[in-house]
Formats: structure tokens, C-alpha cells, sequence
């Protein structure tokens, strides 16, 4: 703790299993002091307020107050053979790539010529812009929004811009860009920007498409050659913070929600540092709270069943509460007709996936949608996108708003090579044949701005059915023959 400031003393409100009081120290770096009345007491400090060193507290606090240990700093569950991705990018290409190639925009914008646009977080140059020839050497290009030119709207600066998922299509004579970023508010939006080339410059449009926290958009042109816009609700980072203050008020309700002594103790931490987490900028407080997040989602059918009863039972606000929280639970993906222009949507938003699959857990996010034998098929990623539990599944449907029928198995998911498979997307490579691109973690290192690579494997669309061949990408490099 920083002897020369105050820090904050929360303690554990009365009714809950456990009780603990806990310092912090809220300027400079943090500072964290816990006491259990027959634990004794631990200090804990963090070298900055970043993921990594969250996880290094929380595993701390698991390991002397018997807390929930990190899913990120556990293996990935066992998997069973699978396709073997091939690896394109592993390393910055420009010091300007901060964080590597997260959500990763491959789209092919002519005879053997590739764009690749990714995520940059809080960089000050946003959604760099990569070129390749044979999708295996990239330059950089530039970026989308230069250090200078991001939208007005768009919150900027270290620690609290989120330029995220970023998106380009060739849309009748333009390259249209979808993204998500967070406002002044610090809600997520998304927005839409053009150029007459896929390098730029492009120009965002004066505000939002879609606004009340959204998250990665994605367009569609349908067979009739009509825009669509895809995109999340991103009520998983809702849920989190209203279950975290109906905890505080309500601490005996931890018992009626957790089963497992390691959540119920994970829920009392949470629930008493509550009055802090509040006040945080949107991404530490999601560090502060992914501890209670597992928690929940650990059983997550369970979860959801208690809570549903406890619902039941409750009156007035309370109900009405515990009711948002339940709703949250599901992560829905949202078709909407675009205007030919892009300005603007037109009808009514549909509701084409929602989380419904136990490995999926509390959210699924980061659609694609490709059409190939006169039908829609949809790839996502599943589960938490900082942990080796994410994934890729599959769904097909006849038409652009559904309904979409799921693959009964996740498509790709972690292996002991690389951690977090996710956020598809789809383009035919020099070979004539599709391929998926994503991204994944070095084993041990998932987390937020942790550096992500891009990876490849070869897909196939047969009887509405999307597969992956691994043994096809072992012999040959993207349709060209490897060297012996």
C-alpha cells in the first residue's frame, strides 16, 4: 500500500457467508489489503491496473482466501484430435501493432490481393490496414482512423478508447467499414465509414448506426444484393455490474445464487469491493469483476435456474432486477435491412442467435456470415474471449434473418498450440477455395490487449454443413504446395 495516501476501507456488508474488509488504494498504482476474521490478512499490489496483473491478484486471493482461481490461468479443457491451424501472423509486422491481430477483417479485394483490418484497442493509430499477395506476407498499409482522425464521436485516449472488430466490404462502387467504439458515455456504438479504395481514406459518418452498448458489427449482402448489418447486444458486460449491486444490497442472497464454497467466496469479494468497481473506467471494472463473471458461469444452467427461482420470490425492484439480470444472461445477434446508401437501417431489427449451447456459457459474438449453395452460413465464437473456453461454432439457415440451425459441436476450440479460437471471418484464398481466418492466444498469455496471431484452416460447405480439413492444410500452404 502507498503509506503516503489514504486509501479506501470497504468492508463486507452484514447478512453475507463471509465477511472480509479490504483497503484499496485508488491513486497511483493499486494497492489492495484483505482481512478475514480467522485468515489473518494479506496486502497485494499491482505494478499497473491492467489484465495480467488483476489475474495475479485474483489468483493470489484464491489461493490464501480460498477464491475462485482464474480461467485464464488454467489449461483449456481437453480436446480430441482437430484441424491444425496454420499460423500467419505471430508477430508485429510495425511498431504501430500494439496488440496484434484481435478480431481479424480478411477480405479479398481482387485477382490475388488481400486486406487484413484488426482490432487496436486503445492505440492511437485505430484498425490498422494490411496487404498481402498470397495471404502469408503482409505490410502495413495504414490505418482506417490515424492518430488525429478518429470520428468526433468516439472516445479516445490510454485506458479508454475501445476501437474494436473492425469490418470492410466491397458494397456496389465503395469499400464500406463497420466498427465498434466506445462514445463519451463509455457505451459501445457502432459506426459505419467509406472510401472509393480499401486503403483509405475513409470517412465516418457523423454518428453512430447503432447505439446502447453494441458490439461487432458485421455486413452482409444478401442474394438479392441488399446490404445487411449484423451485430451483438453486448449485455454480458451489463449483467455483471447489476448482479455485483444487487449482491451488495442483498449479500444473503449469495448462499440462494452460489453452490460452490470457492463462488460464494468469490461473490463476497466482488460484492464488497462494489462501491470501488463502480466508479472504474468500463474495461478494469471488467477486470475487477471476471472473477464473479466465472463464478456464475461456471454452472451456467444452474446459475440461470437459481436465479430464475429467486426471481420467483422476490417483489417490487428487487424482482424487477433480478428480471434484467436474467434477461442479460442471453446474448442475442441482431439482423437489420440497410438502406442502398448505408445511412441508415431500415424495418425492424431480428433476432437470428442467441446463447444456447453449454460450451457457448454466458455470450457468443464476432458473426460472420458467408453465402455459398443458396444458403447463409454463420460462423461466431462462443464463451469468454480472454480465456482458453473460447471457441468457434457454426450455424446454416436459408435466409439472411434465419432461422439459423447450430452445428451440435463447437467447430475449433482451444488446443495446447494456441488458446481462445475466435472471431471468424471468411475469404477464398489464392487457391480458389475458402478459407477462415481468426485469432488465438500463446498458450498462458490470453487477456485483454495480450498479443493475438492470426491463423488459418481450409473450410468446406457441404450439406449445410460447415468442416474444417486439417489434414488438407498439412500438405499444402493456402493452395499451394508446401516445401518438402
Amino acid at each position: 500500500m502507498n503509506a503516503e495516501a489514504t486509501p479506501l476501507r470497504l468492508r463486507t456488508p452484514p447478512g453475507a457467508p463471509f465477511a472480509f474488509e479490504i483497503a484499496v488504494e485508488v491513486r497511483g498504482p493499486r494497492g489492495f489489503r484483505v482481512i478475514e476474521p480467522g485468515r489473518g490478512a494479506r496486502s497485494y499490489a499491482l505494478a499497473r491496473a491492467e489484465q495480467p496483473d488483476y489475474l495475479d491478484l485474483f489468483e493470489a486471493l484464491a489461493r490464501d482466501f480460498g477464491a475462485r482461481m482464474p480461467l485464464a490461468r488454467t489449461p483449456p479443457p481437453p480436446r480430441n484430435g482437430g484441424p491444425t491451424l496454420r499460423p500467419l501472423l505471430t508477430e508485429p509486422v510495425a511498431p504501430e501493432i500494439l496488440y496484434g491481430y484481435g478480431d481479424p477483417c480478411v477480405v479479398r479485394v481482387g485477382e490475388g490481393e488481400w486486406r487484413l483490418l484488426v482490432t487496436s484497442n486503445d492505440a492511437p493509430n485505430a484498425f490498422p490496414i494490411l496487404a498481402s499477395r498470397d495471404l502469408v506476407t503482409w505490410q502495413l498499409t495504414g490505418f482506417v482512423f490515424p492518430e488525429g482522425r478518429a470520428p468526433a464521436w468516439a472516445l479516445t485516449g490510454p485506458n479508454q478508447a475501445d476501437f474494436w472488430a473492425p469490418e470492410m466490404h466491397r458494397v456496389a462502387d465503395a469499400y464500406w467499414l463497420c466498427f465498434t467504439a466506445r462514445m463519451q458515455d463509455r457505451s459501445l456504438a457502432i459506426g459505419l465509414a467509406r472510401s472509393e479504395g480499401p486503403d483509405g481514406p475513409f470517412n465516418a459518418d457523423e454518428a453512430p448506426i447503432v447505439t446502447g452498448d453494441v458490439i461487432d458489427a458485421h455486413i452482409l449482402v444478401d442474394a438479392r444484393g441488399a446490404p445487411w448489418l449484423v451485430w451483438k447486444k453486448d449485455d454480458n458486460g451489463v449483467w455483471p455490474r447489476k448482479l455485483a449491486a444487487l449482491l451488495h444490497r442483498e449479500p444473503a442472497r449469495v448462499n440462494e445464487l452460489f453452490a460452490a464454497p470457492e463462488d460464494q467466496r468469490t461473490a463476497v469479494l466482488a460484492l464488497t469491493l462494489w462501491p470501488w468497481a463502480e466508479t472504474l473506467e468500463p474495461m478494469e471494472q471488467f477486470f475487477v469483476l471476471q472473477p464473479l463473471i466465472e463464478a456464475a458461469t461456471a454452472e451456467f444452467t444452474r446459475f440461470a435456474g437459481r436465479l430464475e427461482k429467486l426471481g420467483g420470490r422476490a417483489r417490487g425492484a428487487e424482482a424487477a432486477e433480478i428480471a434484467a439480470i436474467a434477461r442479460a444472461l442471453r446474448t442475442r445477434i441482431h439482423a437489420q435491412r440497410l438502406s442502398a446508401d448505408g445511412r441508415s437501417l431500415e424495418g425492424e431489427p431480428a433476432v437470428i442467435l442467441e446463447n444456447d449451447q453449454p460450451w457457448e456459457a454466458h455470450l457468443i459474438e464476432g458473426v460472420w456470415i458467408t453465402q455459398e449453395g443458396g444458403r447463409y452460413h454463420l460462423l461466431y465464437a462462443g464463451n469468454d474471449f480472454s480465456t482458453a473456453h473460447y471457441g468457434i461454432g457454426a450455424a446454416v439457415a436459408d435466409a439472411p434473418t434465419g432461422p439459423y440451425r447450430k452445428s451440435s459441436e463447437v467447430l475449433l476450440s482451444s488446443s495446447a498450440e494456441w488458446w481462445g479460437p475466435g472471431h471468424p471471418s471468411v475469404a477464398i484464398g489464392p487457391d480458389g477455395l475458402h478459407h477462415i481466418f481468426l485469432h488465438a492466444f500463446r498458450p498462458g498469455v490470453a487477456g485483454y490487449k495480450a498479443f493475438r496471431a492470426l491463423l488459418a484452416a481450409p473450410i468446406r460447405f457441404e450439406g449445410g454443413v460447415i468442416s474444417l480439413d486439417g489434414s488438407w492444410l498439412r500438405r499444402t500452404c493456402l493452395g499451394r504446395e508446401r516445401p518438402a
